[in-house]
């Protein structure tokens, strides 16, 4: 088996502003690091327990298949906050079958987001 000391989701944004813009500021992820010059720099935010990395530039959106899984404390204060902040939710949050409480929101490329929230009751919050 490998051995994995790290890992991150890279993704390569049609416009890297743009994309840092929306990760940055209206996710507000925190950095973890930048590296390199210029438009197409690159920049690493700290995403829970891993990372999401934009760097360089795509000639197309990614894949339709890609998603995104945010853990937060208050699905109904994130969407209050993104909405704010002009973030697109493609639908708000509700309670799903399997007891999580979901939320979709896009990123600019089209990336589709889940803003999860576990409840204090929900199976993956107690270990056997």
């Amino acid at each position: 088996m490998v051995h994995v000391l790290g890992s991150r989701m890279l993704l390569r944004p049609t416009d890297p502003d743009r994309s840092r813009a929306f990760y940055g500021g209206t996710l507000g992820l925190a950095v973890h690091r930048e590296f390199g010059t210029g438009p197409e720099r690159g920049t690493v935010y700290f995403l829970g327990g891993g990372f999401l990395e934009l760097s360089g530039r795509g000639d197309a959106p990614p894949g339709p298949g890609l998603r995104l899984w945010l853990q937060v404390e208050d699905v109904h204060e994130a969407h209050r906050e993104l909405l704010a902040r002009g973030a697109e939710v493609l639908r708000p949050p509700r309670q799903e079958p399997w007891g999580l409480i979901e939320m979709w929101i896009a990123d600019p490329d089209g990336v589709r987001i889940a803003v999860v929230e576990v409840p204090a009751d929900h199976p993956l919050r107690f270990r056997p």
